[in-house]
Parts: structure tokens; sequence; C-alpha cells
């Protein structure tokens, strides 16, 4: 259910709602237009003196109105409007020379011109039967100055003058301030090739699996900068990681031919391989054997399969390489919620593992019936500081010192993240015997302020684009347009986005601000009360329903997931179907699961069978919705004793799934603050997880 950023219309399909501007073909339009943005830290926090303050503004901050001139509204030809829509057609279709003949004609729209020109550009750049256009990328960047696109060009000039051996040229162009791993991989392989100054960990650190980082990954290693002891970690993490793909390829810069043969046979039965094979004498035999010994950890037969590696290999290879080959038994085994996962991490050591794994080596100790606080600390200690830094491991950590008896430290560490408006920030805030209130509103943004947000250019496009439902190009203009803003900018440009009904925009924007901290614009909650209304008509917390709609989709009516799931509550088609059949939905069509109505009535009446079949648990209730109610039911089976609510939601094994549980209960108890007017309990809201047999489930 987490949302792929496909489409997007202001338009709103609920009584009520303004009606928004829409393009219309065959007229001129007057198009006012405004600003977007993303990303998320969920991290700026409020000073210490405001924590457990009384709320003092829930409902949505007004906007000085007082009379300033708005900018004058940008004219746009229809023809020239409607060009640019052919003309990404064209670019999506790979009809070239039908996007040149739209180009000079989209060029007259003033705002969105700029898009026909850069697919036009971007295709002449990747054709490597055409010399690059070297004049006309010039032209462009120069036209469109600081602009997301001509950004985008100087990434993709780069990436290309790079791949044809001009070097000098790609590092010309640098900096490019939307970079991504393409262009880092093209300018280290440039400053390679020009004997300027590089090393191992720039390559590390900036390699992805792509063409560019391979074509320099490849040169490093030709250069020995890059060795093997750089390549085995990036194997094994991406084995762990179950990327066979990435793994074949760096085992094949790593192998021998006669060695991939090898390589190719233990992944394909790591059992079979090792049987009969003498102990390993050279490093890459010696890395071989340790992978498959690895595989058998995945396995059906995981308590067997350790055996046989005690018995027939803990004196065949080096003693590190076992203790890495327990990490995985300990992951696998801590993926499939498996008790004994805590006992073989016990055995791996104290050697650097990767981020994840680490991470799963704690998880496996507070899923303990009777938790081992030094085991928990000890894992914790073990991390690389920037990862021991992190909000969860230092809320884990405390509580670990506090279970042993140094309360001091404890404090200390749970003082550090208290002001963190995030899930573990509340947790710790409540250790320390706080409530976190909502922050005092700032003061209203004014019209001057609105005013300046509607003029920049950057969130002018970036809003047509949403008028469009050109998600994928409005989202990252919005980004770049917020670079550098001020809280204040920052603010109007979130609160411009609300007026435009861009409500994921308001929430991601109000996110960047670092002291101004306005809570009606991150926990907005649209819609003019109708899904309090829609929550009450089956008994569920519309503080709940509004932070599990936050996660789910970030307020977008038509969002899509990637896989099929719908509208604001993000239904599958199926589940759609079986619930407006269940509650007798007469009018039910599966077009219309993106209608306000529809959606919400379907969304929280099926929120309303997964907690009551869930023993009223919004923990599980959260973690049903979003990974099928069968799923919590089989983790809560295989709990060893009652467990924290806050333990059972970090040690889920899907990712996702843990992330969005976290963020739909912390979202909630934000939400249950600003409606009430007072402070909530995260670990109240939390419960107690209690072992269940497991039950087959008859919800979809």
């Amino acid at each position: 259910m987490v949302v792929n950023s496909q489409r997007y219309q202001k338009n709103q399909n609920f009584s009520g709602a303004r009606a928004v501007r829409r393009h219309k073909l065959g007229v001129w339009l007057a198009l006012s237009i405004g600003l977007t943005a993303c990303a998320g830290a969920e991290k700026p926090a409020v000073s210490a003196d405001q924590v457990g303050k009384p709320l003092l503004a829930a409902s949505p901050a007004p906007t000085d109105q007082t009379a300033v001139s708005p900018p004058a509204p940008v004219v746009v030809p229809a023809a020239a409007r409607q060009a640019v829509i052919e003309a990404r057609t064209a670019m999506q279709k790979k009809q070239w020379p039908a996007l040149s003949t739209l180009v000079p004609i989209a060029q007259d729209d003033p705002v969105l011109g700029i898009y026909a020109n850069y697919w036009q550009l971007r295709q002449q750049i990747q054709d490597p039967t055409q010399p690059v256009p070297n004049d006309q990328i010039q032209q462009f960047m120069q036209v469109n100055q600081d602009d997301y696109l001509a950004d985008k060009v100087k990434g993709d000039w780069i990436v290309a003058a790079v791949r044809s051996g001009n070097y000098s040229q790609g590092l010309s162009l640098a900096p490019v301030v939307s970079s991504n791993a393409h262009i880092d991989c093209s300018l280290l392989l440039a400053r390679q090739q020009t004997k300027l100054p590089v090393n191992a960990d720039q390559a590390i650190d900036a390699f992805t699996p792509n063409n560019a980082c391979w074509s320099m990954l490849d040169q490093f290693v030709a250069s020995k900068i890059v060795g093997w002891k750089h390549l085995e970690p990036m194997l094994r993490a991406s084995l762990e990681e179950n990327k066979p793909k990435t793994s074949q390829r760096l085992a094949a810069v790593m192998f021998t031919g006669a060695e991939m043969v090898q390589y190719a046979a233990l992944m394909k039965n790591p059992k079979t391989w090792l049987a009969g094979r003498a102990a390993p004498k050279s490093r890459a035999d010696i890395e071989l054997v340790t992978l498959a010994l690895s595989r058998l950890a995945r396995g059906s037969e995981r308590d067997t399969n350790a055996t046989y590696v005690e018995s027939q290999w803990a004196q065949a290879i080096p003693k590190a390489n076992l203790e890495w080959v327990w990490s995985q038994f300990g992951l696998v085994s801590a993926l499939n919620v498996e008790p004994q996962a805590a006992n073989w991490y016990r055995r791996s050591g104290n050697a650097r593992l990767t981020d994840y794994n680490h991470a799963w080596q704690v998880r496996s100790e507070l899923r303990q019936g009777n938790i081992n606080w030094d085991m928990v600390a000890k894992s914790i200690r073990r991390m690389s500081a920037k990862q021991a830094a992190e909000p969860v491991w230092v809320y884990w950590y405390a509580r670990a010192l506090h279970a042993t008896g140094n309360q001091k430290a404890a404090s200390q560490h749970y003082a550090s993240i208290a002001t963190d408006l995030s899930f573990y920030g509340q947790l710790a805030s409540e250790e320390l015997g706080v409530l976190q209130a909502v922050p005092v509103s700032p003061a209203p943004v004014t019209a001057e302020e609105l005013n300046a947000a509607r003029g920049n250019a950057g969130l002018q496009r970036a809003i047509a684009l949403f008028d469009l439902g050109w998600r994928p190009e409005a989202v990252p203009e919005w980004n770049f347009s917020l670079r550098g803003m001020s809280d204040r900018q920052l603010l109007a440009a979130a609160e411009l986005a609300r007026q435009e009904h861009i409500y994921d925009r308001v929430v991601n924007t109000s996110l960047r601000t670092q002291n101004d901290i306005d809570f009606s614009q991150r926990f907005i909650a649209p819609f003019e009360g109708k899904v309090t209304e829609k929550a009450r008509l089956v008994n569920l917390d519309p503080a709940w329903v509004y932070g599990l709609i936050r996660q789910e989709s970030r307020f977008i009516t038509d969002a899509r997931s990637r896989v099929g799931a719908s509208g604001l509550m993000q239904l599958m088609p199926a589940t759609a179907k079986w619930v407006a059949k269940k509650i007798g939905m007469q009018d039910f069509t599966p077009s219309s699961v993106n209608d306000f109505d529809t959606n919400t009535v379907l969304g929280t009446s099926y929120l309303s069978m997964v907690l009551n079949d869930l023993g009223g648990s919004e923990v599980l209730a959260s973690a049903g919705y979003n990974a099928g109610p069968g799923r919590p039911v089989q983790w809560r089976s295989k709990l060893l004793g009652p467990v924290e609510g806050a333990i059972f939601a970090e040690t889920i094994p899907f990712t996702e799934t843990r992330l969005y549980v976290k963020n739909v209960l912390s979202n909630a108890t934000y939400y249950a603050a600003m409606f009430s007017g007072q402070p909530h309990s995260l670990k109240q809201r939390l419960g107690t997880i209690s072992p269940a047999p497991s039950k087959k489930v008859a919800l979809p």
C-alpha cells in the first residue's frame, strides 16, 4: 500500500470542495499557479521548553489577509499547451520525429514549453549514434539558468560526456544540484581517468547497480584502487539482500572464469556443491565455501544445516568467515520470526556487519521472552557510530541502560531524542515522564509571503504539472524549487499547496522547516470532517484513520500503489469488491473506488473488520491493513510471551510494514492531540501484544 507516484489530479470527488481550475483546450487560459515539494525528514524538533506545554493551536493557521497585489496570471495559449501534452505522449512512445515537430509550437507555452525542449535534448544526448548537441544544450542551460530542467540536462550531459570518453568536459560541468548515482559514478570515473585523486571509499559509497557505476567499478578494480577487501563485503551484502544479478556481476569481478563455474554451482545447490569438498586453501576457495555455507541458512532445514556447518566446517574456514556465516543464520531466522535467531547472532562475534544485519541482531534480542538487556546494549555498540545515533537505536540503547541500572545515562540518551517529532521521539519523551504536545503555531503566512510563493516560476510549473496529472514531473520540479528556502518561505509554499488542494505537498513541504513548526500543515486534516464522519459510523478513532490515510496516500485521492492499491485509503480491487458485497453497497463498481465517499466507506469498513478480528489492537490492525490480516496473526503466534506494542512494531519482518505501523501510530497520536487539544500517549496506544495461536483469517 505504498504510494507509487504515477498519477495525481487535484480535483476532488467529494461534495463541498471548491472547484479546481482544469485545463481546457481550444481557448486561451489564464493560469495563476503555485508550488510543490517532497522529502521528509520527520526529525525537525521543537525546542525543549515546548515539550509538554498545552496545545495552543489545532486548527489550520490562518493566512494574514493584508491586501497585497497577487502576481499577474500567466496567459497560456491553448495550442501551445496541447503541443506540450502531445510532446509528452510522443516522448513516451519514442516517436522522435513527432516530438521534433511539436517542440517549436510548445515553446509558446511560457510555463511548460521548456519540457518539450528538454525531452528532445535528452533523447539527442542519450542517442549513441548521434553526436551530443553541445551548442543546443549550452543555450538551453543559459536561457533556463537555475531551473530544475537546466540542472537535469546538465546531469544528462555529464553522463553522456563521460560515456563517450570526454572526461574533461564531464568534470567541467560539475556540480549538479540534483545528482544521482549515474552522475556520481560518471564523475568519479572522469576523475580517475584524468589522474585526479580518488579512493575506494568514494567508489563504494557512490555505487548503485547501473551502467555508469559498473564502468566506474571496473576501472577502479583494473587500476587497483578497489580490491578484494572492498569487493568481498559488497558481494556478501548483495547476497544478503537477495540481489542475484548484482551478486553475479560482482562475483565475476572477483573470481576467475573457472571459479565462476564453481560459484554458479554453489548458488544452485550449496549442499551438493559442499559434499565431499576438502578444506579450502586459496582466498577464492575460502570465500566460495563461506558463501555456500551462508546459503544453507536459507533452506527449510535450518537447524539441520547449522549442525552440518558446525560439525563439518567449523575448523575448515577462518573464524571470521564462520562468524559471518552464523550472522546469516541469525538474519534469516529473525526474518522468519524464529526465537533461535538471537542464539545464532550471539555466535557471530563482534565484527562489523551490514547496517541491515546489525539492526536485526538487536530486534532478535528484543523478541526474546526474557529480554537480555546486556545483549541488546552489546548489539547496539557493535554498530557504526552513525547507525547507533539513529533515534531507534538511541531509544533502545537507553532502555537497555535503564534496565541494567544506569538510569542517569539512560535519561541522557532519552533527552537527546525527546524533542524529535517522531515515533521514538514520542516514546523517549514519555520515558522522561512528559507527553509530547503540539508545538505552538508560528505566525500566520502573510499575503505577501503567499504571493511570493505563487510567483515562484518553479512552483508555477509544478502546479501546472499537477493540474495535468503529471506527478512524476511535478514532484521533483516542486522539490527543486524549495532548495534554499527559509522556514517562512516553506510555510508559504505549504500554504499555497493547501489552497491548491495538493495535500501531500502541504505535508512534505512543511516537514522541511527546522524551527517554525506548523502542525496544521504537517498533520493536515482535509475533507471538511468527512473522514471523521465515516470513521465514527463504524466506531473507529478518527485520529487513527487520519494517521493511516496520511501514511497510505498523503491524502492523494487517486493515488495508486505499485501493487495496484487505489484511492485515499489504498484499497486493492479484490478487497474493495469483497467489502462492498459484505456491507451491501449496491451501487459499487470497480471504477468508483477512487470516489471519495466510496473509498472512505469501504476503507473504514475494512479497517473496522480487521481491528475487530485482531482483538482491538491498532498495532495489529495497522499491520494487517498493510500486509494482509493473516500476517500479524502469524507473527503474534510466534511470540514467547507478552511484548510491548513498540517491540512488536519494531520487529515486524517486512520493512515496509514495520515503518508503516510506526508511522501510522505516531501520526494517530499527534492527530489525537490536534483534535482534543491535549497531549496523548503513544505507549498507551501501542499497548501490549500477547501470544495467541495462529488461526485462519476470513478477511482478504
